[in-house]
């Protein structure tokens, strides 16, 4: 069950969703330093990590599941007054998961949070994000690892959904056709709250990712585009029937 859009948006204006932020847009960076020239795709509530390319890339879109609702975006900031006032146009829809409204091998860059870890529908929504990603494009898919102290409150929205181990994403993007490339992790120390600790939070997240990456609280990894087909299901011999060419008067009996 997708987490409702309002509470995502609260969540990511507090000052630990705006450090959480901070610290993942970092990861997302290293992986993808330019996206200069590219179309750029969010699948989920993908907003805070796409603010950073929004104007760097030729085209950036925000698709939020319908089951998750929808909100405008973007926002102006006001850095004057450093807070976001008035809408300035809108790039953010509404669709299923499993039926983007996109062209086939249209995106160059997609990225997914608070996305898989609440579809029903992994393998059907893995496969539109195949389809609509170009020849060589990637996918930084962004998810709570079942390790981390993250997933372990509902306070956050990593609290949520079903959590993940690499080997777990990994089988389970192989067998989507997308082939896992690099990874990352971030959010080492649990969500606390108070000043002192939003403090550490940031100022230990290169200590955490040395000495004790098993447990981060967000896993982040890229995938590539396969453009050969899957394999057949384990277990299962799939028969292939003899050609026949058209317009013959003969058939396979």
């Amino acid at each position: 069950m997708f987490q409702d859009v309002t509470e995502l948006s609260s969540f990511y204006g507090t000052p630990l969703g705006k450090i959480a932020t901070r610290l993942i847009r970092r990861q997302i960076r290293s992986l993808w330093p330019s996206v200069k020239g590219m179309d750029v795709m969010g699948l989920g509530f993908a907003n805070p990590y796409l603010e950073t390319y929004r104007q760097e890339a030729d085209h950036v879109i925000e698709i939020m599941p319908s089951q998750q609702g929808v909100i405008r975006w973007p926002r102006y900031k006001d850095h004057d007054k450093n807070r976001y006032g008035r809408y300035l146009g809108n790039v953010a829809t509404l669709a299923r998961e499993t039926d983007l409204p996109t062209k086939d091998a249209s995106m160059d860059r997609i990225i997914l949070a608070h996305s898989l870890e609440h579809t029903d529908y992994s393998k059907e929504m893995l496969r539109e994000v195949w389809r609509t990603l170009a020849p060589g494009g990637r996918v930084i898919i962004i998810v709570p690892s079942r390790l981390g102290p993250w997933c372990r409150s509902e306070a956050n929205p990593f609290g949520h959904g079903k959590p993940f181990s690499y080997s777990q994403l990994r089988q389970m993007l192989s067998k989507n056709m997308l082939s896992p490339t690099r990874q990352a992790s971030a959010l080492f120390l649990p969500p606390f709250k108070s000043r002192t600790m939003l403090t550490a939070l940031s100022s230990l997240e290169k200590t955490g990712q040395r000495w004790w990456s098993q447990f981060a609280g967000v896993l982040i990894i890229e995938t590539e585009k396969q453009i050969y087909a899957a394999n057949p299901t384990e277990g299962h011999r799939m028969r292939v029937n003899k050609p026949v060419i058209v317009g013959s008067q003969y058939t396979e009996k």
